[in-house]
């Protein structure tokens, strides 16, 4: 017994807790001390569970269960219902006065306009009036053109 003893105790420490892992998970199933559909994947239950608004305690509880800080993740959950409740459910409906607001360079770098689309290798309107202005945009008149086989 102590040769089976000391070979699981000479393999790597995540190899030894995935063997152990697939091995009692199973025998605990097969006596009965869990159901045996808790073992199964279903991905209705696991795709569908729980609603949006739980997501960030989720991934709290991911983050705990792989070993990760979880007082990052308790301030960050805290900093954003901190930022809903300011930006949104205090102003809107709770008649509440507005204390944040998108400062003013961010609209100047990054303008909060839609749509914009104008077409495969069409640039937007904007730039074509801009294009306009200064003359044609700086392009050669190269001609008229003709097509192969015309003379």
């Amino acid at each position: 017994m102590s040769d089976i003893g000391d070979w699981f105790r000479s393999i790597p420490a995540i190899t030894r807790y995935w063997f152990a892992a697939t091995v009692a998970v199973p025998l605990v199933g097969k006596l009965g001390l869990i159901s045996p559909a808790y073992l199964f994947l279903w991905p209705e239950a696991f795709l569908y569970r729980f609603q949006a608004c739980y997501l960030p305690w989720v991934i709290l509880g991911f983050n705990y269960i792989i070993g990760g800080s979880v007082i990052n993740e308790l301030i960050g959950n805290l900093v954003g219902h901190l930022y809903f409740f300011l930006m949104f459910r205090y102003p809107m409906d709770l008649g509440g006065r507005n204390f944040l607001s998108t400062p003013q360079f961010l609209y100047r770098w990054l303008p909060s306009r839609r749509g914009g689309v104008s077409g495969f290798g069409v640039p937007p309107a904007s730039m074509r009036r801009a294009a306009d202005q200064n003359g044609g945009g700086g392009r050669h008149n190269w001609g008229q053109g003709f097509r192969l086989g015309d003379q």
